[in-house]
């Protein structure tokens, strides 16, 4: 009876002490392994492709671009982070409070940055078809790296304060050893889910319904020769055909990213304490992560910049002189 009860324990030799492992069939724990595990290395890989393929290539050194780098490099960060919630499929977590408190802390971090980095995708769409005129004036390289650099500062500083106690006392919350759980206090979570959620993503949709309005007129004035010249003779000025199609792929991206991230956050809406180790909250949480391996799927998918890149960095060509000014546009 007793080896019994021990095998039901996180921790065997801490009887009073320790949590209990949920029983499940050795064949969900066996696909829910090789699913987040396939998953996690999916991620991984392809974000640290993007990440290459636009550090390395000169041609691809462009204010879109380097947002993409941004988001990639989050991407890349969850594809990483996702291995801690492979430790958890068992329902113990065997790597100690600091870790425990580490995890979450990145995790908040990085989904912020994510979320910041679309409203810079939406800034920069919008600019570049509302007025392009003004774009390569008012988005330069430089003022994007500062902005990038910025979303991310904001986020580590707004994370620190929401989750402050668990940073000065990790593991607080926990019931027994072998818990990983986080409580942010009811005036925590509404200020989060307004400057992480709600604002930005406001700013994303009012920003791409403008982007889509003009878009959608402009890609009609260039299909009638009547109403290009029209739009010449009021001043207008289209947008460069490449700009629209960027619009249309970041859009995609976006639209994802959104139908990812939102049920995440209509749970954290229902008020659940327990938001990261309820059984109700782990598909939501899955699918937040898997938002992070399709985002490469749809850059191979419409980029034909980062399938030539792919192939120059898998059959190593990467390593040959002057790789990095090879052109990686022609027929994009």
């Amino acid at each position: 009876m007793e080896t019994l009860e021990g095998s039901e324990l996180c921790f065997p030799q801490l009887l009073n002490t320790s949590c209990r492992k949920p029983i499940r069939p050795h064949f969900e724990y066996m696909l829910a392994y090789v699913l987040l595990s396939s998953i996690s290395l999916l991620t991984a890989a392809l974000n640290l492709l993007v990440i290459i393929a636009i550090s390395h290539f000169k041609q691809l050194h462009t204010p879109t671009n380097f947002i993409l780098l941004s988001l990639a490099v989050s991407d890349f960060f969850v594809g990483i982070l996702m291995s801690f919630q492979i430790v958890l499929i068992h329902g113990c977590w065997f790597l100690g409070d600091l870790m425990c408190t580490l995890y979450q802390y990145l995790a908040y971090i990085i989904t912020s940055a994510s979320i910041g980095t679309m409203v810079l995708i939406s800034i920069d769409r919008y600019v570049a078809i509302c007025h392009p005129l003004h774009y390569s004036t008012q988005i330069t390289q430089k003022r994007v790296q500062v902005c990038i650099c910025l979303c991310w500062i904001c986020s580590v500083f707004f994370q620190s304060l929401i989750l402050k106690d668990i940073l000065q006392q990790p593991g607080r919350y926990n019931s027994c050893f072998g818990e990983c759980i986080i409580v942010i206090n009811y005036i925590a979570v509404l200020i989060d889910l307004i400057f992480t959620f709600m604002v930005p993503i406001t700013v994303i949709v009012l920003l791409y319904m403008r982007v889509f309005v003009v878009a959608v007129s402009q890609a009609r004035a260039m299909r009638s020769n009547i109403a290009a010249v029209t739009l010449q003779k009021s001043g207008k000025v289209t947008a460069k055909k490449s700009e629209l199609k960027a619009a249309r792929t970041l859009g995609v991206v976006i639209v994802v990213f959104l139908l990812c991230l939102c049920p995440y956050y209509c749970v954290a809406l229902t008020g659940q304490e327990n938001l990261l180790n309820a059984p109700s909250a782990a598909f939501v949480i899955c699918l937040v992560y898997f938002n992070s391996c399709l985002n490469p799927v749809i850059y191979a998918l419409f980029y034909p910049w980062f399938r030539k890149s792919i192939k120059i960095i898998v059959t190593l060509k990467i390593l040959q002189p002057d790789s990095c000014d090879a052109n990686m546009l022609h027929g994009a």
